[in-house]
């Protein structure tokens, strides 16, 4: 039974792999300050092989000997996305980044680090040039530089592996709304309009269940992927945010979407991706868009404001 620190499992990510790992067989420990009040880990409480600690990553003496005490780390905590991180950039470089760098500098050279990072590091692409593991990185954000800031350091060690998400949909217990399909999604439920700029904007996605089982295949696989990275995508979700405005619209036909000529995007990034490299290893997501938009489209009869975002 591997021993496995989580930072920041209590978020969007974490408190779908916590239980996961549980049900695994994994004694798992999380550490999370619960900034968003989330009760998101509720359920997990019952396993024996669990441990939650309240505190915050920044927290270095308790993380040093935290470190101490496990066989694999899982840095998720961060915080995510463009608008949070500019309205605090001191905080996202100190969680992001710095954070990272005091767990690097304390594991052990035997001890994995599985890390997510976000595949937006790639910026503005090139038009109808995939973006694999080798194309340059022109982080635009402060998000963006932190997280690559953060691969940068783990993977100056053979024993990590880097997953660049795209950009994550679908239902969580700590959710969010906030994110781009989530977003649309839940704007065609409520209001059944929405306005969009920039619509020629190009994104991938993946859906947090198979984020979760991308986790699973790199703990299983660990020997073979180490000591790199690896986009993590739906080869068949490259789409603009007209184009899944319209994916959406085949779900919800009263669903109105209008592209505006003015206006920005507050996270200007651009491109498509390649995901070969991790399909190659054996791994296949099961979760389309179209599956995670109906999944939405249910789980938003259950939730109806906007707390579960980050900003």
């Amino acid at each position: 039974m591997k021993k496995i620190l989580i930072t920041g499992g209590g978020g969007y990510i974490g408190s779908v792999l916590t239980p996961r790992l549980l049900h695994e067989g994994y004694q798992v420990t999380v550490l999370d300050n619960f900034i968003f009040k989330q009760n998101s880990l509720a359920d997990c409480c019952l396993f024996d092989n669990f441990q939650i600690i309240n505190a915050d990553v920044r927290d270095e003496i308790l993380v040093k000997n935290l470190i101490s005490k496990h066989d694999v780390i899982i840095p998720l905590a961060a915080l995510v996305g463009a608008p949070i991180c500019n309205k605090d950039p001191q905080a996202a470089w100190a969680v992001n980044a710095h954070a990272v760098e005091f767990i690097t500098k304390h594991a052990s050279a035997s001890q994995w680090i599985l890390m997510p990072v976000t595949n937006s590091g790639y910026g503005v692409g090139e038009k109808d040039k995939f973006c694999d593991e080798n194309s340059p990185l022109k982080p635009i954000s402060v998000y963006g530089k932190s997280k690559v800031a953060a691969e940068k350091l783990i993977l100056q060690r053979e024993n990590s592996i880097s997953f660049r998400l795209a950009t994550a949909f679908g239902m969580s217990p700590r959710m969010r709304t906030d994110l781009l399909v989530n977003d649309f999604v839940y704007r065609a439920v409520n209001d059944k309009a929405l306005v969009i700029f920039e619509g020629h904007f190009k994104r991938n996605f993946i859906h947090v269940q198979d984020i979760v089982k991308v986790f699973l295949h790199g703990l299983n696989n660990f020997s073979t992927m180490r000591g790199t990275m690896y986009n993590v995508g739906l080869n068949d979700a490259n789409l603009s945010k007209l184009e899944l405005a319209e994916k959406i619209k085949q779900e919800l036909p009263d669903f109105y979407y209008t592209e505006a000529s003015i206006g920005e995007d507050p996270d200007k990034r651009d491109y498509i991706v390649s995901n070969d490299k991790i399909i190659k290893t054996g791994f296949n997501p099961e979760w389309p868009l179209t599956r995670g938009i109906k999944e939405l489209i249910k789980g938003y009869a259950i939730i109806s404001n906007s707390r579960y975002t980050n900003i």
